[in-house]
């Protein structure tokens, strides 16, 4: 099989990738159950990449039902050591507008906790440290790419991350405008966070489909409207991923992928055989 250092997980409206080779179509098992749906194994501009929509090929999954643990550990599995997160997001500041590209470094969680975001617990606890949640030359790379391409595509930015469905209110989506946050989603931080500690390299690439409730100039947001620019965004994603994959699989090592040093608390002597097993693919290195 096709050797995939880079893996993707398409957000909302990238479903499948025009242009993407695909070699396989698989299902990796995991202990966190199944993913959000088989795995995509191919060429994307000659390099080896992993491909899975977030939501499904169907967009059957709510932002609260998506499988990250399952997700993230396939992508751990299949041999990923770089995942870029796609996903449509509203726009917080005037700036950002339907069709940019933000590159966040920052998330905020506005999530309620229902979502497991941890692959530990069960008598193996680890901290990892997430001050900095993205891979800063992967988000060059994407950068660079975007730039090349014509694409209005910023670096850096503060993710809001929510639970959603339902859109924010207009009170929410004051509150973090004035607070100078960039974006507003309902995916990326927990994949963030589980990429961390599976000692994956992250990186975001948010793809505005609407000004958030903040903007009084703008009407309430749709699904109407954002399907809509979805059909752009899919287009400027796909050209953007596939200038960048050249430049994601010629980066060196990252400091994540050696995020668990020091981070785990449990003595591997005293980890029960079960967690260990259950964790193997992220913590086997650490077992000695």
């Amino acid at each position: 099989m096709t050797e995939t250092k880079i893996g993707i997980i398409g957000g909302s409206g990238l479903y499948q990738y025009d242009g993407f080779e695909i070699e396989n179509e698989v299902d990796v098992e995991t202990p966190f159950g199944s993913a959000s749906d088989h795995f995509f194994i191919g060429k994307l501009n000659g390099v080896g990449v992993a491909f899975l929509p977030r939501h499904g090929r169907h967009h059957s999954l709510l932002p609260t039902e998506v499988p990250y643990r399952a997700n993230v550990y396939g992508m751990k599995r299949l041999g990923v050591e770089y995942l870029v997160g796609v996903g449509a997001v509203g726009s917080l500041q005037q700036q950002h507008k339907p069709g940019n590209v933000v590159l966040p470094d920052q998330f905020f969680d506005r999530t309620k906790g229902g979502t497991p975001d941890t692959f530990f617990g069960e008598g193996i606890i680890a901290h990892v440290a997430f001050s900095h949640p993205c891979d800063q030359r992967m988000m060059e790379a994407l950068r660079l790419s975007g730039m090349e391409l014509g694409y209005n595509i910023c670096k850096g930015g503060t993710y809001v991350n929510i639970e959603g469905p339902a859109f924010s209110t207009q009170a929410e989506s004051v509150a973090y405008h004035k607070a100078g946050y960039d974006v507003i989603g309902m995916t990326n931080m927990i994949e963030a966070k589980l990429a961390r500690e599976a000692e994956i390299a992250y990186a975001s690439a948010a793809m505005v489909t609407d000004s958030d409730a903040w903007n009084p100039r703008q009407q309430p947001v749709t699904v109407d409207m954002v399907m809509e620019i979805l059909k752009r965004n899919k287009d400027t994603a796909q050209k953007i991923l596939f200038a960048a994959v050249p430049r994601l699989a010629d980066l060196g090592p990252s400091p994540a992928h050696n995020a668990l040093q020091g981070s785990i608390v449990t003595p591997a002597s005293q980890w029960p055989e079960a967690t260990a097993e259950k964790l193997d693919a992220i913590i086997r290195k650490y077992a000695e």
